[in-house]
């Protein structure tokens, strides 16, 4: 008699649920990490993704049996031109969570930003501002909304994206101070990162429409003298509870989900993209003209998403920040 596997474990993670469509192509970030430098910084930056390669590194982790020798290792590259923070935005810590109080916008404003929001036709930035410091004793943090610049890198748009970041600092007049510092002035990502640390890597997923069961959830396909379908579940539940639980594999939305990398170090830094760029350019994205991040391993979303990095919110114990030495990156062709 032929051996039956009396267990079965469940098909598909759940730690991910629910698989539903992202709202939009940029995702929300809902937790900040706590930071305690001494110097107040943008929380993060946000690029596009161009494509992937390969490096070679020098291990350096004394825990390592291969410490002091080469590697190869797969680094995604991103292109991040210089946003520009274009609002200051201070929040009060309420029962029921964070409240606006007030928003000073910049003086001069960029005009690719009206395709992306409505601009007001009047604005007191003075006022606003003043406001703003009178009611520093009520504010518990210290935000930003900035915009990208499609127009300096590899994407075909015009339209900028926003997106809000927090302003880490040791107090809250420190952040403001930093805020009105960067307010309608270009950032650049030497100036929030540095090469060797750590980031969380943002991004939502590559979409893949309606897709069935066994797309969706790994099941295993059913023998062909199985009743009605092959391609799905043997049964929906139990009798009791009569309704169908949400942890049954069904068929719905795959892909195009906000999804979060923890923990991609910076293998390097740079200006110059073409230094980086292989040859006949990046796959469906070209050529990156100006400023770039390279990351170990993998990011979420197709080329040409927006991905935003973050400061890391949990990061590896004893990870020290120290450049890593590369002797090569690849630039031949990906066609």
């Amino acid at each position: 008699m032929a051996h039956r596997k009396k267990h079965a474990p469940k098909r598909g993670s759940l730690a991910f649920l629910p698989r539903g469509r992202a709202p939009k192509f940029v995702p929300r970030i809902k937790n900040w990490p706590e930071y305690d430098d001494s110097a107040a910084k943008l929380l993060g930056f946000v690029g596009y993704k161009a494509g992937m390669t390969h490096a070679v590194v020098t291990v350096d982790n004394p825990n390592s049996p291969f410490q002091g020798q080469e590697t190869v290792i797969p680094v995604t590259v991103i292109d991040t031109p210089p946003v520009r923070p274009f609002s200051i935005r201070g929040y009060e810590r309420t029962p029921y969570g964070l409240k606006l109080v007030t928003e000073v916008l910049a003086e001069d404003l960029s005009d690719d930003l009206r395709r992306a929001m409505p601009l007001p036709k009047e604005h007191d930035h003075e006022a606003k501002l003043e406001e703003l410091e009178d009611r520093i004793d009520s504010i518990a943090e210290i935000r930003m909304l900035i915009h990208t610049q499609p127009r300096l890198a590899g994407v075909p748009k015009k339209k900028p994206d926003i997106m809000e970041y927090k302003i880490g600092a040791p107090t809250v007049e420190e952040a403001l101070e930093y805020s009105k510092g960067i307010l309608g002035t270009d950032v650049r990502v030497a100036d929030i990162f540095e090469e060797g640390m750590l980031v969380d890597s943002i991004a939502v997923t590559k979409g893949h429409g309606f897709k069935g069961t066994v797309r969706r959830w790994g099941v295993r396909i059913l023998q062909h003298k199985s009743r009605k379908t092959k391609r799905g579940i043997g049964c929906l539940g139990p009798w009791s509870p009569t309704n169908i639980r949400y942890t049954v594999p069904q068929p719905g939305q795959t892909g195009f989900h906000s999804r979060t990398h923890f923990n991609n170090a910076i293998v390097k830094l740079g200006e110059r993209g073409e230094e980086i760029t292989p040859d006949g350019g990046f796959v469906n994205f070209g050529v990156i003209r100006g400023d770039y991040v390279m990351v170990k391993g993998s990011v979420p979303g197709p080329v040409k998403r927006p991905v935003r990095l973050r400061y890391p919110i949990r990061p590896t114990k004893g990870h020290e920040v120290k450049p890593l030495t590369v002797s090569y990156i690849s630039t031949t062709s990906k066609q």
